[in-house]
């Protein structure tokens, strides 16, 4: 019945397991030699965002001679990829039309990516959103995240005045 003796399918595990090995290896080796040529042109400053946000991203645009920057605001639907070739798909609706466009968050094109509104939503794609379209599209606000600029604002003590510290001293020197 057996084709193939048990010593010959020990021999054919084994040479299958070494050349699996090898291909790990080298798969490890290419893969730190990407990640050190990718390692430069990876942005640092990008705030942590993710599907269903509401964020505006900042694109660099050249037309003729001028160069300005353009707003793109509307809801991540997809987020992608992985090193230098991480790619977004923000969707918006534009005089009662879809509009989708995808970017690479590592281009020199993209200037700078903020973040609007935290999204809840249970899905790492959505496309169902094509589908949906006035209230239907909207997704919940997640409870208990702040944007980064609320953060700050309260990181910063508020100025004390000296119209304030003045009148402590007044009060006391009556008393």
């Amino acid at each position: 019945m057996d084709l193939v003796s048990m010593s010959e399918r020990d021999t054919l595990s084994h040479c299958l397991s070494i050349s699996s090995k090898k291909i790990e290896l080298r798969e490890l080796f290419m893969n730190s030699i990407i990640k050190e040529i990718e390692a430069p042109l990876l942005k640092t400053d990008l705030p942590k965002f993710d599907v269903g946000d509401t964020v505006k991203v900042f694109v660099k645009i050249v037309e003729g001679t001028k160069e300005r920057t353009q707003g793109y605001e509307g809801v991540i639907i997809k987020y992608s990829g992985h090193g230098v070739g991480t790619t977004i798909t923000v969707r918006r609706v534009f005089q009662g039309i879809g509009i989708e466009r995808v970017f690479l968050i590592h281009s020199p094109r993209v200037e700078k990516i903020t973040v609007l509104r935290r999204g809840h939503v249970r899905r790492a794609k959505l496309y169902y959103l094509r589908e949906r379209t006035g209230k239907a599209t909207r997704i919940k606000e997640k409870v208990g995240v702040r944007r980064d600029a609320d953060v700050k604002a309260e990181a910063k003590p508020a100025p004390k005045t000296e119209a304030k510290v003045e009148a402590k001293s007044d009060s006391a020197e009556k008393a």
